[in-house]
């Protein structure tokens, strides 16, 4: 992974939808420290990996950043998603692209542990997970989800961490796994 550079005030960054009803679209988000959207190569893996699972799912993207994950899933028919980013800054520009794309969406400007702890109203088919690196987060959350009634029957949770943090919590097994660079992503399932 190339060494993130502080960014620049007023600088932006762009991403593109690669598949589905949006295809091609491009969308500006704000330079956020520490914001790395899935680059194209591993959203079109992640996306080969749940075909047959997206068709009106409904999804949550946790740590959204610029969206890039949910945006794509609903590009390519899910149902709807949740979008939990604590910047303000990323927030507002996500609500702007699911309005300007007319998203079935709803994006939460909070602490995506902080969520996590209040009671879903219904759970969800498909879960993104891509937490900031080295902070030691993917693992606290996952336990949320598995404790909480996050997860409906079948979900699948997509986790792109560092290749460093191996360690999953008892109750899921890895579906799928793949190592780009410094990364490390992986398709999840819950089991009783």
């Amino acid at each position: 992974m190339a060494r993130q550079s502080k960014p620049r005030r007023g600088q932006t960054n762009r991403l593109r939808i690669i598949a589905g009803n949006w295809r091609g679209r491009r969308l500006e988000f704000p330079a956020v420290e520490g914001l790395r959207p899935t680059p194209d190569r591993l959203r079109e893996t992640l996306f080969n990996w749940l075909q047959g699972r997206l068709a009106g799912a409904r999804c949550l993207d946790l740590f959204a950043g610029s969206g890039a994950l949910g945006l794509e899933a609903l590009s390519r028919g899910a149902g709807e998603c949740v979008f939990v980013e604590r910047d303000r800054r990323a927030a507002d520009s996500l609500r702007r692209h699911c309005q300007q794309l007319g998203a079935s969406a709803r994006v939460h400007c909070r602490d995506a542990l902080d969520w996590l702890q209040t009671p879903p109203q219904s759970p969800f088919e498909l879960v993104f997970l891509d937490p900031p690196f080295h902070r030691n987060l993917a693992g606290p959350c996952l336990q949320a989800l598995l404790a909480n009634g996050w997860l409906a029957a079948h979900a699948r949770i997509y986790l792109e961490t560092e290749t460093t943090a191996n360690e999953l919590p008892p109750g899921l097994r890895v579906e799928k796994e793949k190592h780009a660079g410094q990364v490390l992503s992986r398709l999840l399932s819950p089991y009783p």
